[in-house]
C-alpha cells in the first residue's frame, strides 16, 4: 500500500486514512482536532542532535538520509509496528518542514518502502 506524504498544515481529507505525526516538535499553531492525527510518533523522528546537524539544508540531505536510516535501523520494533499499520490500511505521514523533498518523512517513507520491500521478497532490512 503506498504510503502518502503531507504538509501538518494541509486540511485533512477523507482519503487520508490513518494520519500519524513523524515529527519530533509539534508543529507551531496547530491543534491535534484542526490536524485530526490518529497518532504522534515523535520516537520515529531524527534525534534531536541529527535535526539540529540537519537544518533542512537541501547539501547535506543524502548524509542525512545516511544517518537517519541507521538511527532507524535501532528503533526496528517501532519501525516494523508502523510497517504493520500501513499493511492494514492507508496511511499518510504529516510533516512540518516547508521545504516537501527533504525532510524526516520523505525519508522515513523511502526506509518503510526498501524494508517492506525486502521482507515481502523474505530477506533482512539494513
Amino acid at each position: 500500500m503506498p504510503i502518502s506524504l503531507k504538509s501538518a498544515y494541509a486540511e485533512p481529507e477523507p482519503g487520508d486514512g490513518l494520519r500519524i505525526l513523524v515529527d519530533r516538535l509539534w508543529p507551531r499553531g496547530l491543534s491535534r482536532e484542526r490536524m485530526r492525527l490518529d497518532a504522534w510518533l515523535k520516537e520515529l523522528a531524527p534525534s534531536h542532535e541529527l535535526r539540529r546537524w540537519f537544518g533542512h539544508d537541501p547539501e547535506k540531505w543524502e548524509e542525512f538520509r545516511r544517518r537517519y536510516f541507521s538511527e532507524l535501523a535501532a528503533r526496528e520494533e517501532l519501525v516494523a509496528e508502523l510497517a504493520g499499520k500501513i499493511l492494514a490500511s492507508r496511511v499518510t505521514l504529516l510533516f512540518a518542514a516547508k521545504d516537501q523533498q527533504h525532510n524526516n518523512a520523505v525519508a522515513l517513507r523511502e526506509y518503510l518502502e526498501i524494508m517492506m520491500r525486502t521482507a515481502e521478497q523474505g530477506g533482512r532490512t539494513k
